[in-house]
């Protein structure tokens, strides 16, 4: 920050917020454009990648893992069934539990789409190197853990 007026234990942590908050600013837009390519919201693909990766879960156990709202990731998990890359199944041991699963269609699409933004991400991460991005990841958990 060019305003040196605030100390600079304070620049320091506005200079990295301001840092972080238009790389994510950046990276979201591109990662998001991509995903739209698949004809997808960033909010689908993430239900997708959860539900490819962790298998059935439930709609709060999804809201969870993806830091959404219960009521956003019913609306998203609607829009999923009715495109068929999803369906919800009572548990057989409690009737009350419904989980999201995909469907053939629903791993069809996981398996193509998955595999393509994976690559797409390693590239626009490669102008780091493995051990940066492996430090990066280090510290944006720690600082994500500490501030939760």
């Amino acid at each position: 920050m060019k305003n040196k007026q605030y100390g600079p234990e304070i620049e320091s942590a506005l200079g990295m917020w301001v840092k972080l908050a238009r790389a994510f600013a950046v990276f979201n837009k591109r990662t998001s454009e991509h995903i739209r390519h698949h004809g997808l919201t960033a909010s689908q693909f993430g239900a997708l990648e959860c539900l490819g990766h962790l298998g059935p879960m439930t709609i709060g156990g999804l809201s969870k893992k993806m830091l959404v709202s219960g009521g956003n990731m019913t609306v998203v998990i609607d829009n999923l069934e009715k495109e068929n890359l999803v369906e919800r199944v009572r548990d057989k041991s409690d009737r009350r539990a419904v989980h999201v699963q995909l469907t053939k269609k629903g791993r069809r699409v996981f398996n193509k789409v998955f595999p393509e933004h994976a690559e797409y991400v390693t590239k626009l991460v490669s102008v780091l190197s493995p051990e940066e991005q492996e430090t990066l990841s280090a510290l944006l958990k720690k600082l994500g853990l500490a501030i939760q």
